[in-house]
């Protein structure tokens, strides 16, 4: 399975509204936002299926400039899932930040067992209870 990982903001709305449909983020209703919003985010690093182009996986994440840095996304379509993909995108992120003194998981989502082992073999602990937020979409 040929992939190309490469930093990019400029997202098709389809190709988001599948991506984080199929991880079940409500969020994917709003494609016209998330096009917006990928072009907010410091660093997105995307990656596509070699033969099609299709956007397959990507991750996002905002910082400070200087401390701390908040992965907000990691998504992988369901059938490319279980290569190595989320784990290529967990380390790319931390290379990214890797003179910043915290990288932050903005994850609320409890709904996916395993999650948290995932995370761990990479370093990162579990701070429960510091995660709030407001919205008024469901997750």
């Amino acid at each position: 399975m040929g992939l190309i990982y490469r930093e990019e903001h400029e997202f098709a709305p389809e190709e988001l509204k599948e991506l984080f449909l199929s991880a079940g983020w409500s969020s994917g209703e709003y494609p016209e936002l998330l096009v917006r919003a990928m072009r907010g985010y410091n660093y997105v690093i995307s990656v596509r299926d070699e033969a099609s182009g299709k956007l397959v996986a990507l991750a996002s994440a905002m910082d400070d400039g200087v401390m701390t840095a908040y992965v907000h996304y990691l998504l992988v379509l369901p059938a490319y899932r279980a290569h190595g993909i989320g784990a290529r995108l967990v380390e790319e992120v931390k290379a990214h930040y890797k003179d910043y003194l915290k990288i932050v998981l903005v994850d609320s989502s409890t709904r996916y067992p395993g999650r948290e082992s995932f995370y761990a073999q990479f370093g990162f602990k579990d701070a429960e209870g510091i995660t709030m937020y407001f919205t008024d979409m469901a997750d």
